[in-house]
């Protein structure tokens, strides 16, 4: 949490200690690297990696960007748009945001906000909405972000069956897209109001300097056709995964081996940006889990927990389901990292689940959706700390929308619970009472 050393040294630390201390054996710690979830994180580096180098990513959304966003509220629609439909092929926010902090900033500029004394409500909003965006649209799929693929694994492994692609986007996806609009709304009508000439462009021909990057780029290249072509063929072959039973990890190693064969395919592995260091820190994330699976560790803080809070076998459903979600949420607000939070909320949840007679899913899939809530402080996560260096918000800007955000979200998820969470059969009937 205070990253007082590098996190992949601390993961690093945290596999030889499991060994030395004799909690793991040798060949299970050293094998997390193995893991298919580790595995599918490499290869959805490489995957969109190969979006990148090409350009498509790029060329798309300038292209959305210069084809719809014609004034203030289209382009809000657009990069909400835009962030909906990257999500599905690039799985590092960091990367999404690298690739869209241009191209806002442009648009931020040419509607009079260039930061510092400048700053006015339009560069708030399309900064502080990109962030939002960026975030939240990564929940929408299991394949959005590490941290998904891995509370994706631990509950597949608590039921007994497969997380698909399909099963978390049906739960995810309205929910996230929902939000999304709801941020919109909450940003440019009652946080940060645009005045009649916020609307407009403030720079004459502004947005020349966007069609003169996209003219750049010259015409669409076979690379970056190719790279579309694999990217959707893996794309469904994802989303379709629970009726041919091919796993996520071995459609993405075929398009990865695809993508970097020589003449074939599009990339070469010295253009492939693999965060090392993350990866790290997920192998150190997944020892701790086998550490914690078999030591029982969660079951016995869950024990304890309820010890101490003096619950019983009586305790409503409700009230572990609101005290999990506000605890998962409300994290974020002080740790660095959406991988931890979920190695300790979703074996907790599933602890709770079992020792009081619940469906795991009732409780780890609620507080699995909310993991890419992490768009309050700029420590929060790194494209937060990306987006404050623009300069074009405060800290406070940040904290007030962020904070109020995570408190609908709770709301939402608690709603959620009662109503379409129920409708999907995840809810036991008749817990909350509320319709």
């Amino acid at each position: 949490m205070t990253e007082a050393i590098p996190n992949y040294l601390t993961s690093l630390i945290l596999i030889i200690t499991m060994v030395l201390t004799g909690v793991l054996p040798e060949k299970l710690a050293y094998a997390q690297l193995g893991h298919k979830i580790m595995w599918l994180n490499i290869l959805s580096f490489i995957l969109a990696s190969m979006l990148v180098k090409t350009g498509a990513a790029k060329r798309f959304a300038l292209w959305f960007i210069l084809r719809y966003g014609k004034n203030a509220t289209s382009i809000f629609m657009s990069f909400i748009i835009i962030n909906v439909i990257l999500s599905a092929f690039i799985s590092a926010t960091t990367a999404k945001a690298a690739i869209l902090m241009p191209i806002f900033m442009v648009v931020a500029a040419v509607y009079g906000a260039t930061g510092g004394k400048n700053r006015n409500n339009f560069g708030k909003n399309i900064v502080l909405q990109n962030l939002l965006c960026i975030n939240l649209s990564a929940g929408c799929y299991v394949t959005g972000s590490g941290a998904n693929l891995l509370a994706a694994s631990i509950i597949a492994g608590a039921v007994g069956m497969d997380i698909f692609f399909q099963d978390w986007l049906v739960v995810a996806f309205p929910v996230s897209f929902t939000m999304l609009f709801v941020g919109w709304f909450l940003g440019t009508r009652i946080f940060f109001p645009l005045s009649p000439e916020e609307r407009l462009p403030q720079v004459a021909g502004g947005l020349e300097t966007l069609k003169k990057e996209l003219a750049k780029m010259g015409p669409v290249s076979w690379m970056e056709i190719k790279s579309v072509i694999i990217f959707v063929t893996i794309l469904t072959m994802w989303a379709t995964d629970k009726y041919h039973g091919i796993s996520p990890t071995a459609v993405a190693f075929v398009g990865a081996v695809v993508a970097l064969y020589p003449r074939i395919g599009v990339v070469r592995w010295n253009d492939v940006d693999i965060p090392w260091h993350l990866l790290m820190f997920s192998a150190g994330a997944y020892t701790l889990g086998a550490g914690l699976k078999i030591t029982d560790l969660p079951a016995l803080a869950v024990n304890a927990g309820v010890s101490a809070l003096g619950l019983s076998q009586d305790t409503p459903f409700w009230i572990f389901y609101v005290m999990l979600t506000g605890g998962m949420l409300f994290s974020a607000l002080v740790f660095q990292s959406k991988t931890m939070r979920t190695m300790i909320f979703v074996p907790i949840a599933i602890g709770i689940a079992n020792t009081f007679g619940f469906s795991v899913m009732s409780l780890a899939i609620p507080v699995a959706m909310l993991i890419e809530h992490v768009y309050v402080l700029p420590f929060n996560s790194k494209p937060a700390l990306l987006l404050y260096a623009t300069d074009q918000y405060s800290l406070t800007d940040t904290f007030k929308f962020g904070f109020t955000m995570l408190v609908i979200a709770w709301i939402v998820v608690i709603l959620m619970g009662e109503t379409y969470y129920r409708f999907l059969g995840y809810t036991p009937n008749g817990v909350f009472g509320i319709f």
